[in-house]
């Protein structure tokens, strides 16, 4: 247990944000996950793909997950429902 004050805030703090970040990160496995198992499927992923690129670029506008991370995901399922497509 923390004595100083500026500590105590701070763990107050920690909390918060990590249920926050653990929110997103699950939105964005359950998201491409959906990508995934459509291409899985046969079924034209672009809609799903289309929504996990947006959370993909929230969560990095917001801090959340490096751009790089972001766009080698991106790229990936991509490239995924692309060679799915006849």
């Amino acid at each position: 247990m923390a004595n100083i004050k500026s500590q105590i805030k701070r763990n107050r703090q920690n909390v918060v944000r990590q249920a926050r970040n653990k929110a997103t990160k699950s939105e964005l496995r359950t998201r491409i996950k959906a990508v995934r198992t459509s291409v899985a499927d046969g079924i034209d992923g672009t809609e799903t793909l289309e929504v996990a690129q947006k959370k993909l670029d929230q969560a990095v506008a917001k801090g959340r997950l490096h751009p790089r991370t972001a766009a080698r995901r991106k790229s990936r399922l991509s490239r995924a429902v692309n060679s799915s497509r006849p």
